[in-house]
């Protein structure tokens, strides 16, 4: 497996410094930020582009330090009713998909984005349980009046340039499990969209990421090493925990209209890092599932323990994982 860390949190460090540290965790692979809700600190997407810089110089800095780029990360809302944030995220993926061609990264890394509920809404709805019909009306023009057509384009600009999309299935959007990111790759008779398997997200909905890398099987292109732990306020308020707190500011930077509550205090769960939610054993057998798949598949940690520090995180999560890969 190609051990890595997605540079997110290395946001505030050049990025030789990022490549660096990851070199001293005793990691070999790095997935950068090109647009989406996170900015592009580490890629020059425009340069790029207009040809202003070529793509080997940008990549020396990779080669110097021998960290390769396994992939590009655009996570963000394509999908969006917003006439601003919408917009701009889908042009995002699509610079993405084209930098990502250009480079010789064969993974691009995004989420399949949530629209507004009917025509002319213009705040994304998630329904997840079409219990009344109303409910399912929704979502059939969610998925074919604005998903499938949208992600048919995505298929074909991924196929032009040999690019396979890697859907992280994420709550708040109309993937969220295997059976929807089956239902999306099927609708739109895809080749090159499938997963991005990052199992946070799926512990919290109590599913078991080692039965969904089996249950996906090759739709499974690309990972993520992140942790979740789950609290004993859970037994009170399940996992659907809506105690946030709303706040004005936007101290992470995300695009366009969005902003980041307040996390509540006693959780039903809490994103850790890799070890810290689950054991050596879980990763163990989490990493030999997805060998099945693809022995030279990457595998990214994702730090977003707000109980450790940046590098504290990281050298936690890079301990674990680089002994569940022995």
């Amino acid at each position: 497996m190609k051990l890595g860390i997605y540079t997110a949190i290395l946001h505030d460090r050049p990025l030789r410094e990022a490549l660096e540290i990851i070199t001293s965790l005793g990691l070999t692979g790095a997935e950068i930020n090109a647009g989406g809700f996170l900015g592009t600190p580490h890629l020059p997407v425009q340069q790029l582009l207009s040809g202003a810089l070529a793509p080997e110089d940008y990549l020396k800095a990779f080669s110097d330090t021998g960290v390769e780029l396994t992939g590009l990360n655009v996570n963000g809302n394509p999908l969006d009713p917003d006439p601003v944030a919408g917009p701009q995220h889908a042009a995002d993926l699509r610079r993405a998909i084209e930098v990502a061609g250009m480079l010789g990264v064969r993974r691009v890394v995004t989420m399949s984005g949530l629209p507004a509920a009917e025509p002319g809404g213009t705040t994304p709805a998630w329904n997840v349980n079409p219990w009344h019909s109303a409910y399912l009306d929704s979502l059939e023009y969610q998925w074919d009046t604005v998903a499938v057509p949208f992600w048919r384009e995505i298929e074909a600009l991924a196929a032009t340039h040999g690019v396979k999309v890697c859907i992280e299935m994420h709550p708040h959007n109309l993937v969220f499990n295997p059976a929807t990111l089956k239902r999306l790759v099927e609708r739109v008779e895809a080749r090159h969209i499938g997963a991005e398997m990052d199992p946070s997200h799926l512990f919290w909905q109590g599913i078991d990421p080692v039965a969904a890398i089996e249950d996906l099987g090759p739709l499974v292109f690309h990972a993520a090493a992140k942790d979740t732990r789950i609290n004993k306020r859970c037994r009170v308020n399940g996992v659907l925990d809506d105690r946030f707190t709303r706040v004005t500011e936007n101290p992470v930077g995300l695009g366009g209209r969005w902003t980041l509550n307040t996390w509540p205090a006693e959780s039903s769960w809490d994103f850790v890092a890799v070890g810290r939610g689950h054991d050596e054993s879980f990763w163990r057998g989490f990493l030999g599932a997805l060998r099945k798949v693809d022995p030279g598949m990457a595998v990214n940690i994702e730090h977003e323990d707000m109980e450790l520090g940046q590098l504290e995180g990281l050298e936690v999560a890079a301990q674990t994982l680089r002994a569940a890969n022995s």
